[in-house]
């Protein structure tokens, strides 16, 4: 059994089966629909229903309080049609956004490598004949052995490489999926995967310059984005400002060293935060965001910036990119939640808290 949702301003008309939520149904249709946890808590994929019914799902009663119920609106993340339904959506358009429809892949494990002491970089070659086109920037979503459980992983590749996808994914103490990865998964073992997934794109039209900034394991979509404009010929300046705590900690270092001697507008500063004498380090030291500043003498301004990394390095460099003169529109980070992570949303009461 299915229906029809129409989504306006679009004025798109697509068929969803019983029991698929209105946002996986946009996305598997190549229709953006803004969302963030996918949990049901973040309230992000708010949407309007004009004409139709639909269930609510495990909408929280924080994210979708009950006036908003009875003022017709759900969240597409959880919302299920009964009915054809008519909604009314926030859509931005972005004229670089490449409007590409979630697929399900299977594949297998082909390479597994320690990057650093807790992060792994994970290779999957797809089965799809055609591989998996996205987005520099995009991810996807893992599924688990029992396949009862899904984490989001940023793609650390570049889309010209689409027949097999690299992860690099981070040991989270206690994660159950993460752990499986780093304790269980091997070459060789099948793996089931949807996507592509996200918003979080190079606004190439824009013709300005790019900066990077990223913290650990946020080096993955950097790294798919800077490959991605230097393999396309981009000759406006890129710089990429990478933080790790330590030596063993920074990967990929000896590829972006290689990388900024081959093209001369690609500019990599490497920096740690928990340097000790002794360790051969001879480079910066500090954080992503005061090697920022120094380097561009806190002026940030005619720059597009994209931050990757843990919540307390992207608010740093929110704040000493905006006191350096760079409007918030110049500023792009990645919007995904894990499990744990949607756990910890409060009641939009407490924003400010």
């Amino acid at each position: 059994m299915s229906y029809q949702l129409t989504i306006e301003p679009l004025g798109r008309t697509i068929e969803v089966q019983d029991g698929q939520t209105i946002l996986d149904a946009s996305l598997r249709e190549g229709l953006y629909l803004p969302h963030a946890c996918c949990h049901g808590v973040c309230a992000t994929c708010k949407v309007q229903v004009l004409d139709g019914e639909v269930d609510h799902g495990e909408a929280s009663l924080f994210a979708l309080m009950d006036f908003e119920r009875t003022e017709q609106k759900c969240l597409a993340c959880c919302a299920t049609l009964q009915s054809d339904v008519t909604i009314e959506a926030d859509i931005e358009e972005d004229p670089d956004a490449l409007e590409l429809p979630v697929r399900d892949f299977d594949g297998v494990v082909s390479r597994i490598e320690n990057l650093t002491p807790t992060i792994k970089g994970v290779w999957i070659r797809l089965d799809h004949p055609e591989g998996m086109k996205f987005q520099a920037g995009q991810y996807i979503n893992l599924n688990s052995a029992d396949g009862e459980t899904r984490r989001a992983f940023s793609l650390a590749n570049s889309p010209s490489e689409r027949g097999e996808i690299e992860l690099n994914i981070r040991h989270v103490p206690g994660g159950r999926v993460t752990g499986w990865i780093h304790n269980e998964l091997a070459v060789g073992d099948r793996i089931s995967l949807s996507g592509p997934y996200g918003r979080f794109f190079v606004r190439k039209s824009a013709k300005l310059p790019n900066l990077f900034l990223a913290g650990g394991s946020g080096l993955s979509s950097p790294r798919s984005m800077i490959l991605d404009l230097l393999e396309n010929g981009c000759t406006t300046p890129i710089t990429l400002v990478y933080g790790a705590r330590t030596l063993d900690e920074l990967y990929y270092h000896k590829d972006f060293v290689e990388l900024a001697v081959q093209y001369p507008n690609f500019t990599y500063l490497p920096t740690l935060s928990g340097a000790q004498d002794g360790d051969g380090w001879t480079g910066a030291r500090g954080y992503v965001h005061d090697v920022a500043k120094e380097h561009f003498n806190n002026d940030f301004r005619g720059q597009k910036a994209y931050l990757c990394g843990p919540p307390p390095m992207i608010d740093a460099c929110i704040t000493t990119l905006i006191q350096g003169r760079l409007f918030e529109r110049d500023i792009y980070t990645e919007k995904f939640f894990s499990a744990a992570d949607a756990q910890q949303v409060r009641s939009p009461f407490f924003k400010s808290l």
